[in-house]
């Protein structure tokens, strides 16, 4: 299997990313733009708007778990352990991230985000263990 086929759900989570930014970014500007903010009050979190927050708190999510995620590609291309298995779960885990992130910046439903929060950290799980045995058979 080519192995730099790992880096494509990389780009694709790098994309999240970038979307939530602009995300969050438009809903500052409009916060701002229509009076329900001053800039002054995106200093600190506790004092912006609910929707900029959301978006906000959705971006610190992109950098938490995600890393995980980074690191267990770079080590499959590193050891030459890209295979369909592992591509499967590192898609799994990136659709589960845009999925997380949509109920995050619209309806904000708890329960709907913390199922496909356990979900992707259930196949990120298995994606370090389908790591582990990769390197248990290169031994």
């Amino acid at each position: 299997m080519n192995q730099t086929a790992i880096f494509w759900p990389m780009l694709a989570q790098v994309l999240l990313v970038y979307i939530v930014y602009v995300v969050m970014g438009a809903r500052r500007f409009g916060a701002v733009r229509s009076g329900a903010a001053k800039t002054s009050q995106f200093r600190n979190r506790g004092t912006e708007p609910e929707g900029s927050a959301t978006a906000a708190n959705n971006l610190a999510n992109q950098f938490e778990l995600p890393v995980l995620f980074y690191v267990l590609c770079l080590a499959l291309y590193a050891t030459a352990g890209v295979s369909f298995v592992a591509l499967i779960l590192m898609w799994l885990f990136v659709i589960s991230r845009y999925v997380h992130a949509f109920v995050h910046v619209t309806a904000n439903r708890v329960m709907q985000r913390s199922q496909v929060f356990m979900f992707g950290l259930g196949v990120l799980g298995l994606g370090w263990i389908w790591f582990a045995l990769h390197l248990l058979r290169s031994v």
